[in-house]
């Protein structure tokens, strides 16, 4: 991989915005996208499928990630006003209906997202401080989401910093503890090999290799910021490539700890499975402040998301890509009031019809489509030249990128491939009406 010049030496194009995110910032803003809630609800669920081997589905997840993440850090670079898969696609195919379901997938990814980070949220964790049934408190979780989403959220470089330390904190602690753990004598390491007696290893790998992605997933949204990056083409692949790494360490230390703790059943079992650890090695960590972090985690991952889900609705709106009546805004607190509305009501919707491991795969599903066009947009659109310095990845890493996601989609189950087709036939009929609608605009206009 290297630096590519296509015609000039300059770095990134000028801009509009200021260019005051340092590459420390972007790596923080990356790895607290990425090193968030997914982690703290999907421990139990790699063990039900893997064991105690929890590593080894993290550790393929890391490298399949590594893939697409090389050809984002080439398109991030090579157009860094741009911002987004579906501009990129647009770049490479010319083709809207293409745009748009690459975007719609991005949406409806966060969507699905959102609605499993409210179980989590509202599991073993929540249970700590209160006991309520799960669906009906995900439910209200959602909707106190929507009104703080309706009143103006802005997170700022500076509070991510923060709650990526929160969200690193309640990690380190698993691995602090566990640690501690074995150095009273207890814990089992021999657990971190063993695979459950009735599964083919490299099979019931792969398979959790897809809901483990989940956990790495998050990257592609700095996409959108590369236009506020200083010296993007120097600073954006490092960072990225830096942030993915460290996540990936961080992750596979928190599943060798996990599966040393406990035995693979009772991590299963719980859908609160790094407090059962931190509960199961004895050191004397009030649940209550492990638990605090977990939800801080998890309600910032379902905020951050349902903020990037509804203004991607709004933007949509406003391109004319979706219904019009999606853009409309409060007046006073010019918030996009109708989008967010209707992705919390679909959210709540899936939290009644979908468990977390489902809602995870399907959050995999769509954005494996995404991932395959962003493969395929970099091989495209390397005719197209431009005047700076851009990352150029290896010419085979685009087309394992390509086949890795093509692997994954033949690993989901037929319950995951009708929620993305339902999820997607959706998009395709509000595509429908908002074209219908812009040409009898126009028409009536003539």
């Amino acid at each position: 991989m290297t630096m590519s010049t296509d015609t000039a030496t300059s770095d990134a194009p000028d801009t509009k915005l200021r260019r005051s995110i340092t590459g420390p910032l972007l790596f923080l803003f990356i790895l607290g996208d990425v090193l968030g809630a997914g982690i703290y609800a999907l421990m139990g669920v790699l063990a039900g499928q893997v064991g105690g081997a929890l590593w080894a589905p993290l550790g393929l997840a890391l490298l399949l990630a590594l893939l697409t993440a090389g050809s984002y850090a080439e398109l991030v670079t090579k157009y860094p006003k741009a911002g987004g898969a579906a501009i990129f696609a647009e770049r490479a195919f010319k083709l809207p209906l293409v745009s748009f379901l690459v975007g719609f997938s991005m949406l409806a990814a966060g969507v699905v997202s959102a609605a499993g980070l409210s179980l989590a949220f509202a599991g073993d964790y929540l249970a700590t401080f209160v006991d309520v049934p799960t669906v009906p408190a995900a439910i209200v979780f959602l909707a106190l989401i929507g009104l703080l989403n309706a009143r103006g959220i802005r997170e700022s470089m500076g509070s991510n910093v923060v709650m990526t330390i929160i969200e690193v904190s309640g990690l380190v602690i698993v691995i602090v503890v566990v640690a501690v753990m074995l150095g009273g004598g207890g814990g089992n390491v021999s657990r971190v090999g063993s695979f459950p007696t009735d599964v083919n290893p490299a099979l019931a790998t792969l398979g959790a290799a897809i809901i483990a992605y989940y956990s790495f997933v998050g990257f592609e949204t700095s996409a959108n910021i590369a236009e506020e990056v200083r010296e993007p083409s120097r600073v954006y692949p490092k960072a990225l490539f830096g942030a993915l790494a460290t996540a990936g360490v961080v992750y596979i230390l928190v599943g060798l700890a996990s599966s040393t703790a406990l035995p693979a059943d009772e991590l299963a079992e719980s859908s609160g499975p790094l407090l059962s650890v931190v509960a199961a090695s004895g050191v004397g960590i009030p649940e209550w402040i492990f638990s605090l972090i977990a939800l801080i985690a998890v309600a910032n991952g379902a905020l951050l998301t349902m903020i990037m889900a509804s203004r991607v609705t709004f933007g949509m709106a406003e391109q004319g890509l979706l219904p019009a009546t999606l853009g409309t805004v409060l007046e006073r607190r010019r918030t996009p009031w109708v989008a967010i509305i209707v992705t919390t009501v679909v959210a709540m919707i899936l939290t009644t019809i979908g468990d977390l491991s489902t809602l995870a795969e399907t959050v995999v599903l769509l954005l494996l489509f995404v991932f395959i066009s962003t493969n395929v947009a970099v091989l495209v659109l390397r005719r197209d030249t431009v005047e700076h310095k851009h990352f150029r990845v290896w010419t085979a890493v685009p087309v394992l990128g390509v086949l890795s996601c093509i692997l994954l989609l033949t690993q989901q189950s037929a319950q995951v491939w009708l929620f993305g087709a339902i999820l997607l036939a959706v998009g395709g009929v509000l595509y429908a009406a908002a074209r219908f609608a812009r040409r009898r605009a126009e028409r009536t206009a003539a």
